[in-house]
């Protein structure tokens, strides 16, 4: 029986081109799998066909939207995920879901190697990788463009020499990639980071200089999870698509970063996530309101830790596991409803609501009805300060009484 082997398949050029130049180098079938996350484009249908028509033996479609807004972006979000405390993980946490896929469809169809589109310098290399033998540790992985020297010039001939039904001519300047939670846009003019974006280079998201009147919404969340907007029933694909419409309308989430990869190279890169720096917003004004003071404290370096490892490809992994479990204990109270104002390229703040916060009016207050009893503060103070006061007491009698003479008031 002849070998197969699993592509990871987006309709376009150089994956299109890869199934015959995959065959060709290794004598094997190609299997083409697409999975569809919210990227746009083409019906699976349609994808579907073009990998039958390029000499795939089998064509394994998914729509996977729901499963990626409920599995991957949900935890993200939970997670407070912003890599660099900018960059919300957009292509890393799809990946993950693309590497079952294509896990799933190898041992469906008895292929041996899964093979994706990925450089030998960027970070999804090591995501697809690593995630696929992680499910999968008995299958190969290999690269056409890093393996096999598929270059895109290469790739052009070879379509227009087999006659191959995809565009061969038109080249955008930039390397995109894209689902519902966000888009990623590098190379060209913006790898020289002197130069600022051009509006060419946006697509989810309206100049934020320029914006329509603002737009309120309301966010309801259960267990750090959106399950309304504006009192209306959704599921995490519809908030996702919603708040792109919107938040995108008002310039929100517009990021330019010069990020550290993982293979140790600094790349510039644009990212567009309306929707999902909204969420982010308004999911940590409602940790603001629901989690205890230590527990939000240290939350913040497992969401730093947790983000790390998606970002590096480790989604599977066992410790990445462990942090989600008591990520999830975290979001045990954290319900209740945000009201945001998106305007001008900003998600701002302007309501909080929740039945389990910890936010107490009567302690809050310094008005009448203020129930803090202020004589238990010298006490706590004296406590408080104890451990700074006995080392400064130290410091006198060894060194002397410090010198303030330059501590003075100006007059």
């Amino acid at each position: 029986m002849t070998d197969r082997i699993v592509l990871a398949y987006s309709g376009g050029l150089d994956t299109s081109v890869a199934i015959g130049w995959i065959a060709e180098a290794t004598g094997s079938e190609v299997v083409a799998v697409a999975v569809d996350v919210g990227q746009g484009g083409e019906s699976l249908e349609t994808v579907r066909q073009r990998a039958l028509d390029c000499g795939a033996v089998e064509a394994y479609v998914a729509d996977a939207r729901d499963e990626f807004a409920e599995q991957y972006c949900m935890p993200t979000l939970k997670a407070n995920g912003l890599y660099m405390d900018a960059y919300p993980l957009v292509s890393a946490i799809s990946r993950p879901v693309i590497s079952k896929h294509l896990v799933a469809a190898a041992q469906q169809f008895g292929a041996s190697t899964v093979a994706h589109g990925c450089t030998g310098k960027g970070n999804d290399q090591v995501r697809f990788e690593v995630s696929i033998q992680t499910l999968g540790p008995e299958l190969k992985c290999i690269a056409p463009v890093r393996d096999l020297a598929l270059t895109r010039e290469k790739a052009i001939e070879y379509a227009e020499k087999n006659d191959l039904p995809i565009e061969t001519t038109k080249k955008n300047p930039f390397s995109i990639d894209q689902n519902v939670w966000g888009r990623a846009v590098e190379t060209g003019f913006l790898e020289d980071i002197w130069n600022g974006p051009t509006k060419d280079v946006y697509d989810y998201t309206e100049d934020p200089a320029f914006p329509p009147a603002a737009d309120v919404v309301t966010i309801t969340f259960d267990q750090g999870v959106p399950v309304a907007l504006d009192g209306r029933s959704v599921t995490p694909l519809e908030t996702i698509e919603e708040l792109n419409r919107r938040a995108g309308a008002q310039g929100i989430g517009r990021i330019d970063i010069v990020e550290d990869r993982l293979v140790g190279i600094k790349s510039r890169e644009i990212y567009e996530a309306p929707g999902a720096m909204a969420l982010m917003a308004a999911h940590r004004e409602l940790e603001n309101i629901t989690l205890e003071r230590e527990q939000a404290r240290f939350k913040k370096t497992v969401d730093q830790r947790w983000t790390e490892l998606v970002y590096d490809g480790q989604w599977f992994s066992p410790l990445k596991n462990n942090l989600d479990v008591f990520i999830d204990e975290t979001q045990k109270y954290v319900s209740g409803e945000i009201r945001l104002e998106l305007h001008g390229g900003r998600a701002t703040v302007q309501g909080r609501r929740s039945e389990t916060s910890l936010y107490d009016f009567n302690l809050a207050t310094y008005d009448e009805g203020d129930s803090f009893d202020q004589s238990s503060a010298p006490g706590f103070i004296d406590i408080f300060g104890l451990s700074a006061r006995t080392a400064s007491q130290r410091e006198e009698r060894i060194h002397g009484k410090p010198d303030l003479s330059g501590a003075g008031v100006e007059k």
